[in-house]
């Protein structure tokens, strides 16, 4: 059996007022990347909070659940609640699975890696290309949440026209401007270093959470109804209420994704396989418990559940009813942060992702966007072509009424598709006996494992993964052309998923070099 790379060990983690100790910590990551076949070149700068902050502001309830809180309300009513335990019960046993990978494969493109390392290069390669995609598109869908809050804030905020409802003409094109504007932002911090990413990251993280305690307050000390308000069903959309139930999951499956970040930033994390697997959790977790609290609060707060106004103006439309306006534009001024330190930290997972790929030669212009500013300790490239294609997809989008349904299927899609390929082979892998469950640190620390019960939750995270795509994935009319459109927006998220498989062949077919990639000696064997 070749030599595997679990059993590659690591010293425990550095303490922050002891420098030598911090040298010595640097000095074993460095040894442990090595093995793996790569020098170590990016800035190893982020401790535990830093890692947490990029898994939770990913996932940033704040944002989503402001965005799409309105959508969820109109299909399921109420009891669309019941969506969101559901959703992260679903996702949190992905989350199981990828917690044991980060601790054995502590490596930038985590999904890229976990996928080739399991499976051999093909499925790694295309694991790594759907995820690259859905991350461009997320970082766009993001960006635009930024309508969502700030023309509330400040009438000045609506650069476009006067209606800043989501699915008016105006609302659509000033929120591509905005979120333009917040592409190139986070362009730039991404470039200038890692650092400054994580400090204006976990600043943001800091002021998120802050945002969330005080929404929550705010709900539960002004409910005008009590909590069985998640009972009720006679608000939903007509026909068959499972039907709409489904469609309403739309809200919470959008937002329970990228959890994975902490896990794209192992090699500039500080003992990171100790570290990324309990940030990669509790960044779900946390979010699973403060999102839910959300929208229970949200629905027992809302002045009116039937005249409509909880479906177009979402949570917004709670708190500016139950805060005067200063308090009010305080908390969304906590979203608006929400979402700046989201859209900053899907570019940064989307960099680090094309990174790894691009140094295994497994993109076009491989050698400039692998190169790392020696300065500055980035994959500058990597940022300002996600960046620069985020702003494409939204500027192809302008005037899109649909764009906010339409992008978020779309890169949910695709991203639960790169899950698959990770759940789907790692399953295969335990069923053939893998990992050993004994695999530990050099100080005798284990590392996560799942032991026997691996192989029923990974088979239930793949059926649940399975079950979401082809939910997210359905062609219906009213979540895609709400107000008429052409058959090809209606079916916009089958069609994207086989363009992107389509071209990610004819790219596979270009880029796909004889020599060995760096790490593939390490790849372990079945026993």
């Amino acid at each position: 059996m070749v030599a595997s790379a679990d059993s590659i060990v690591q010293k425990d983690p550095p303490n922050s007022t002891d420098t030598s100790a911090d040298s010595a910590s640097g000095s074993a990551d460095s040894a442990d990347l090595a093995r793996f076949g790569y020098q170590p070149v990016l800035h190893r700068k982020l401790g535990r909070y830093a890692s947490f902050a990029a898994g939770f502001s990913f996932v940033s309830i704040l944002t989503t659940i402001f965005q799409f809180f309105g959508l969820g309300y109109s299909f399921g009513g109420a009891a669309f609640f019941w969506t969101w335990p559901i959703v992260f019960a679903g996702q949190f046993l992905v989350a199981l699975n990828f917690a044991e990978l980060a601790a054995r494969y502590p490596l930038s493109g985590c999904i890229y890696q976990w996928s080739r390392h399991l499976a051999g290069e093909l499925v790694g390669w295309f694991a790594g290309w759907m995820m690259i995609i859905a991350q461009i598109v997320t970082a766009a869908a993001a960006a635009i949440a930024l309508q969502v809050v700030l023309p509330s804030i400040w009438s000045g905020f609506q650069l476009v026209g006067t209606d800043t409802a989501l699915t008016s003409h105006d609302g659509a094109v000033n929120a591509v401007v905005l979120g333009s504007i917040l592409l190139v932002l986070t362009t730039i911090i991404n470039v200038v270093g890692i650092d400054w990413m994580a400090r204006i990251n976990s600043l943001g993280v800091t002021i998120e959470i802050v945002g969330v305690l005080a929404v929550i307050a705010v709900f539960f000390t002004h409910a005008d109804r009590g909590p069985s308000v998640v009972t009720q069903t006679d608000q939903a959309a007509p026909g068959s209420y499972w039907a709409a139930f489904l469609v309403s999951g739309l809200m919470a499956a959008y937002v329970m994704v990228g959890f994975d970040s902490a896990g794209e930033l192992s090699e500039e994390t500080r003992n990171p396989r100790q570290v990324a697997p309990r940030t990669i959790l509790t960044a779900l977790t946390v979010s699973g418990i403060g999102g839910g609290l959300i929208l229970l609060g949200a629905l027992m707060a809302a002045p009116s559940l039937s005249d409509g106004s909880l479906s177009s103006g979402g949570l917004a439309y709670v708190i500016e009813a139950k805060l005067d306006s200063p308090a009010g534009k305080v908390v969304l001024a906590c979203v608006a942060c929400a979402i700046t330190v989201c859209t900053l930290a899907i570019q940064t997972a989307g960099s680090r992702l094309m990174f790894s790929m691009a140094r295994d030669g497994r993109l076009p212009f491989a050698e400039r966007l692998a190169a790392v500013h020696p300065r500055f300790g980035t994959p500058v490239l990597p940022a300002v072509v996600i960046g620069a294609l985020g702003i494409g997809l939204l500027v192809l989008n302008l005037g899109n009424a649909a764009i906010f349904a339409t992008l978020a299927s779309v890169c949910i899609v695709t991203l639960y598709l790169a899950y698959l390929l990770v759940t789907v082979p790692l399953l295969v892998r335990r069923i053939k006996g893998w990992p050993a469950d004994d695999a530990t640190t050099e100080n005798g620390k284990p590392l996560f494992g799942l032991g026997r019960f691996g192989i029923p939750i990974n088979a239930l995270a793949v059926v649940w993964g399975i079950a979401m795509a082809v939910n997210l994935a359905w062609p219906r009319a009213e979540v895609y052309i709400p107000t008429g459109g052409g058959w090809w927006m209606q079916w916009a998220a089958p069609l994207f998923v086989l363009v992107t498989i389509a071209a990610g062949v004819l790219v596979h077919r270009i880029v796909t070099p004889s020599r060995t990639v760096p790490g593939t000696e390490a790849i372990i064997q079945p026993a």
